[in-house]
């Protein structure tokens, strides 16, 4: 196994606080509702969803690799904008990962509108090489599609989460 980082920054016009809240928050009821081509369900299996939070969350069709993952919540910081959560069952683990963890860190943007959304995947290779470049562009073109969309639900919605 291999250990490697995948990591990429996105500009948000959408304050900070107002993204948490829609994209950390509540994103087991916003995702489904503005990415149902992609997203089914998110369950909260276990928890509140704070740290220790088990969901699940479950791909349409239009996801050909996998079906589902199934994640825990390891740090949800609403003051610090930090939200990091592992899988741990579906998704790539096993296809191509043993273990993966996602971390997304919302800043102030420095032009002083909206916020910079930090991305970080820390994941182990089932062998003895890092992902390909391809694989590793698939798999955080996918997160920041996600934050893209609420994105777009939220400049549409400008009442909502507000």
């Amino acid at each position: 196994m291999v250990t490697g980082t995948i990591v990429d920054e996105y500009k948000s016009p959408i304050a900070i606080e107002r993204l948490w809240r829609a994209m950390v928050v509540d994103a087991h009821n916003l995702m489904p509702k503005i990415l149902p081509q992609i997203i089914s369900s998110i369950e909260i299996l276990e928890g509140d969803g704070g740290v220790g939070t088990i969901k699940k969350l479950t791909f349409t069709d239009a996801v050909k690799e996998f079906s589902y993952f199934t994640d825990r919540v390891e740090v949800m910081d609403g003051e610090n904008h930090v939200f990091k959560y592992s899988v741990v069952e579906g998704g790539l683990v096993g296809l191509k990962v043993s273990s993966y963890v996602t971390e997304v860190i919302l800043t102030p943007a420095n032009d002083g509108g909206g916020c910079l959304a930090k991305l970080k995947i820390e994941y182990e290779s089932l062998g003895e090489s890092l992902l390909s470049e391809e694989d590793a562009a698939k798999i955080i073109s996918g997160t920041v599609a996600m934050v893209k969309a609420v994105d777009e639900y939220l400049l549409e919605n400008f009442n909502a989460y507000a």
